[in-house]
């Protein structure tokens, strides 16, 4: 899911300085790295894996780099962003604390971080990052998700880990297709350049003192979707260089199989001027190939802001496509078919997830149809309407304070749930069906509500998008910058503790949760064999923390009161599905 305001941001944290000098040396291509040490970790930035993705190179899949040999690499400083929109210096962002600066189609790099003095041949478990922003913003620069506190919580809990995160391509540059793109193999060029990375992992990661084959693949947002399509990459059929996922907020979407990327795919050729012949053709994509990075990122940007108008889709624009190869079928046939990787996942969502996406001037019942209608444009009328009618309006309260109606909490539910959660759970059904633990949390806790008051003006919003980021990444005082007020109490630091260490503890141990560990506790896995009591939900945060089940003697009401067995079995249902596009 993606929002403008994560476009733009505060300036970067300062860091310690420099106490040593750490190297990496990689035998078998007699290549040296040098990082860097900050807040009493090693860093190495900017570490190219892919070839520039200009020129001839733009829509194709990405072509490895191989550093020439006997080379020292610099890996002291940040790599250039993916091309995306740049804010004016000052911005302020509500979900954001960092300003993106330099962009280049040369943006295929990616940065390590480790516990110091790691040796080689360590074997450290790997956790790697893909970053959210709707597939059109994001880079791996950003301080809310820096990775410093959550390696030194890692350190203390006696599971030390390294933390990677890569930059993919964007907008129309990642995610541009046409008949002629698919018929050269150029499609999901984003998507690649993320596998890309994780083979480099798998064949980098030892000499940096990681364990190629103990890696933990997450994201937020669309970085959960992208998540999700890696799993199913191929449709199963090529080993996955990893073991584990991270879903957050995301893990499938509707639209897949819709109109709304070549919708935008029409809209960007319209708006250069390569309209000349017919979108599929090869001299339309040569077009576009043509054009200055400028000019092209421009109008992938001025589609993307006008969203609305282009593909009447309150959601993202740029999106997978099935194209034979990397997604050789829509998500929801490779997923009934179990044409997948078998993989160990914990996926969840925040507690008011999408309602920084919502509408806030929704009032009346038919606001909410046409908000929602317009999110699932095929769905049919009478599919809709049943869908509104499992969310009376009587269950939501109205907000006079924040100016916001009933029906907006009823559109922001709604929303939430067939985004962040429904479909997440069918997916984690399905994973759990074939083998694997699967685990699914509900994040209720977060220091943003300051920032949405003062920043955005939007107050009542709830648990909002990217609220679980201070803490699974130990970084709470990081968003002490002035912006807006900054007042966590003691349940919020104790969360920052319980959560990063959990986080780092599933990518080591591949469960979220340890006792006698400062971790979750009683993290039920969500589909129990052999009992008819789940799913369970892991509740995070907030006064109910704990494992439940959807409804029945052992669920809460702050679970139970969410119908998420009736509304997850219409949502999740055969003939919904197929109308949602995916």
């Amino acid at each position: 899911m993606k929002s403008t305001l994560v476009l733009a941001a505060a300036a970067l944290l300062h860091y310690t300085a420099v106490t040593a000098t750490p190297i990496v040396v990689d035998p078998t291509k007699n290549v040296t790295y040098q990082g860097f040490v900050r807040n009493g970790i090693e860093v190495f930035l900017g570490i190219q894996f892919g070839q520039d993705t200009g020129g001839t190179n733009r829509f194709k899949p990405p072509q490895p780099w191989t550093p020439t040999a006997g080379s020292l690499v610099d890996a002291t400083a940040y790599g250039a962003a993916c091309p995306q929109f740049v804010p004016e210096p000052g911005a302020s962002s509500v979900l954001s604390l960092t300003l993106v600066s330099k962009i280049s189609e040369d943006c295929l790099n990616l940065n390590i971080a480790r516990p110091s003095g790691v040796a080689t041949g360590a074997k450290l478990p790997v956790i790697v990052f893909i970053y959210g922003g709707g597939f059109s913003s994001g880079f791996n620069q950003e301080q809310s998700t820096a990775p410093d506190g959550m390696i030194l919580e890692s350190v203390q809990n006696g599971l030390p880990i390294i933390h990677v995160v890569m930059n993919y391509r964007l907008g129309v540059f990642g995610f541009a297709s046409s008949g002629a793109l698919l018929g050269e193999g150029s499609s999901n060029a984003g998507l690649r350049d993320q596998r890309l990375a994780l083979e480099w992992v798998q064949d980098n990661i030892q000499h940096f003192g990681g364990d190629p084959k103990t890696v933990t693949i997450f994201g937020q947002s669309s970085g959960g979707l992208a998540v999700g399509m890696q799993i199913m990459a191929y449709g199963g059929k090529k080993p996955v260089p990893f073991q584990r996922g991270i879903p957050e907020s995301q893990f499938l979407e509707p639209g897949i199989t819709g109109n709304f990327t070549r919708d935008a795919m029409q809209a960007v050729v319209d708006l250069v001027g390569c309209n000349t012949t017919d979108l599929q053709s090869a001299e339309t994509a040569a077009c576009l190939r043509g054009l200055d990075v400028e000019t092209l990122c421009n109008a992938s940007v001025a589609v993307t802001s006008a969203q609305g108008d282009i593909s009447h889709n309150v959601g993202d624009i740029w999106l997978p496509v099935v194209d034979g190869d990397f997604l050789p079928a829509p998500p929801s046939e490779l997923i009934r078919e179990g044409r997948f990787a078998n993989v160990t996942v914990l996926s969840g969502w925040t507690q008011d997830d999408v309602a920084f996406f919502t509408d806030p001037n929704i009032t009346t019942a038919e606001d909410t149809h046409n908000f929602i209608g317009s999110y699932l444009p095929d769905l049919s009328s009478t599919n809709l309407e049943h869908l509104l009618s499992l969310y009376p309006v009587t269950e939501f309260t109205p907000n006079p304070s924040a100016n916001l109606s009933s029906e907006f909490y009823r559109s922001a539910n709604i929303f939430r749930d067939i985004l962040m959660l429904c479909m997440a759970m069918w997916y984690g059904e399905a994973i759990a069906a074939k083998g694997n633990d699967v685990y699914h949390y509900d994040w209720n806790q977060t220091i943003l509500t300051p920032r949405l008051e003062v920043i955005d003006h939007t107050p009542g919003l709830g648990v909002v998008h990217t609220s679980e980021f201070a803490y699974i990444f130990g970084n709470l005082s990081h968003y002490n910058d002035g912006e807006a007020p900054f007042h966590p109490n003691p349940e919020d630091w104790a969360l920052e503790t319980r959560g990063t260490r959990s986080w780092s503890t599933f990518a080591s141990l591949g469960r979220p949760g340890v006792v006698g560990k400062n971790t979750f506790q009683g993290f039920d896995v969500a589909f129990p064999a052999n009992r008819t009591d789940g799913p369970f939900i892991f509740v995070v945060g907030g006064p109910n923390e704990g494992s439940y089940a959807l409804d029945g003697p052992k669920s809460t009401e702050v679970v139970e009161r969410q119908r998420l067995r009736e509304r997850c079995g219409f949502l999740n249902s055969d003939e919904v599905i197929s109308q949602m596009k995916f």
